[in-house]
């Protein structure tokens, strides 16, 4: 695989880089992206329909379910060779932060030691009433548990629709934009807001953007090098030209 000199240059040259992954790096894993979730039993839901609070309130053991299921899945799945680059590239560098809108957690499952999940974790759970977390779940499907503080029902630790992003892992990714030399983003449709906007942000700083994708989005106008092909292809092949071949 080519890469441009300029752009291994300047990958070489980095100290901080911050790698944006979205619902593509979790596809080369096997799991389905969150809107082709829906079969056998699911195929009659619309996802959207689901993962919001008005859903929780209205069907918690139904919604409660579809996450057992999903949860099921995405334990059945490995961390792919893209999530395996990231952590390959930490070891070559100063600091990589990982900002994603994926909630499998399988960026931490590779080894990466500083992620910012965006949308939470599917394996957390907090309270719909109190939002305190809440730890030692049990996540088979069945009725939702109560919360010990407050007996409300017990939800996954994911950002529905019609939520905002939790503040810390927002402030978190705003300071590895100030900070990073680089700013990947890889396998993100940047059709999900306000997280899309990240990769505009990166270029108003004036930090190099790095598009890795294998069809067209609206960050190819934004990332100043696009590199087409899956994420588990192009950032090993990356990582081997920007720093391992050339020690």
């Amino acid at each position: 695989m080519h890469f441009e000199p300029d752009l291994l240059e300047k990958l070489r040259a980095a100290r901080r880089i911050a790698v944006f992954t979205g619902a593509g790096v979790s596809g080369e894993s096997g799991i389905p992206t969150f809107r082709d979730a829906q079969t056998g039993l699911w195929a009659q839901f619309r996802a959207e329909d689901l993962a919001t609070p008005e859903a929780f309130r209205r069907d918690p053991v139904t919604v409660w379910n579809w996450y057992a299921w999903r949860r099921k899945l995405i334990r059945e799945v490995m961390p792919n060779p893209a999530h395996l680059a990231i952590v390959q590239m930490e070891r070559l560098i100063e600091h990589v932060t990982v900002i994603t809108q994926n909630v499998d957690g399988l960026h931490r499952r590779a080894g990466s030691s500083d992620v910012v999940e965006l949308h939470g974790n599917i394996f957390d759970n907090i309270c719909s009433a109190c939002r305190q977390p809440v730890e030692g779940i049990a996540d088979e499907a069945g009725t939702p548990p109560t919360c010990p503080r407050c007996n409300g029902l017990v939800r996954p630790g994911v950002v529905w629709f019609g939520e905002a992003l939790p503040e810390a892992a927002w402030i978190r990714a705003a300071e590895a934009l100030e900070s990073t030399d680089i700013f990947f983003c890889v396998g993100t449709s940047s059709l999900v807001e306000p997280a899309a906007s990240l990769p505009r942000d990166a270029r108003a700083l004036g930090r190099t953007v790095i598009q890795i994708n294998p069809a067209p989005t609206s960050h190819d106008q934004i990332a100043q090098y696009v590199v087409r092909g899956k994420a588990g292809e192009v950032l090993p092949a990356l990582v081997r030209a920007a720093w391992i071949h050339a020690a």
